[in-house]
């Protein structure tokens, strides 16, 4: 996995990279891809799913963030088809989307609601905070939606009186699912 730079700041965390590799991996990104992401932020998932999708459609309602994201994707020399758009989720979301991925917990039934409409094949919600994680996990089996919730969990070593000690990140749920026929990687198509 190449490396991402974010010089830019959005005021909010980026995806971090352990889950961002494990999200990769569930995404299954392939060339002729629509990714379509709610949450850009930092455009860290941006950048990912541009060097791996054929096209990126990723939505920000603030428009600094979007700013941000379009910042990172030129330090990353990101040149794949990538539309950025300042837009509420679902509105601005694409029709033909193959892939979902939503990156915060913001209007997500209709987010969901969306991608049962338009037959989205995969659709991955990271989520940090219990309460909203048990909320989605409902929205998606209600939708028929659901396959598998993964929890990433992730802790980084640091010196501590001349040992290893580790500090943990919070834990990320991860409701991975979609409308599609599953595959045999366990992603659908």
């Amino acid at each position: 996995m190449a490396r991402v730079s974010l010089p830019h700041d959005a005021k909010a965390g980026p995806t971090k990279p352990e889950v961002r590799a494990v999200l990769l991996g569930k995404l299954g990104l392939r060339p002729t891809d629509h990714f379509a992401e709610v949450g850009s932020c930092t455009g860290a998932v941006t950048i990912e799913a541009a060097r791996r999708a054929g096209r990126v459609t990723a939505l920000e309602r603030k428009p600094e963030r979007i700013d941000t994201t379009r910042k990172n994707l030129a330090a990353n020399d990101v040149t794949g088809e990538v539309n950025l758009r300042e837009a509420e989720a679902p509105e601005g979301l694409p029709e033909d989307a193959d892939v979902l991925f939503l990156g915060g917990s913001r209007n997500y039934e209709a987010v969901l609601d969306h991608a049962v409409e338009t037959g989205i094949g995969r659709v991955i919600m990271n989520v940090s905070r219990l309460e909203v994680a048990g909320a989605a996990t409902e929205a998606f089996r209600e939708r028929d939606l659901l396959d598998e919730v993964v929890q990433v969990q992730v802790s980084h070593g640091y010196e501590l009186a001349g040992a290893t000690s580790f500090d943990s990140d919070n834990p990320v749920y991860m409701l991975v699912g979609g409308t599609g026929e599953v595959a045999t990687d366990g992603g659908r198509r």
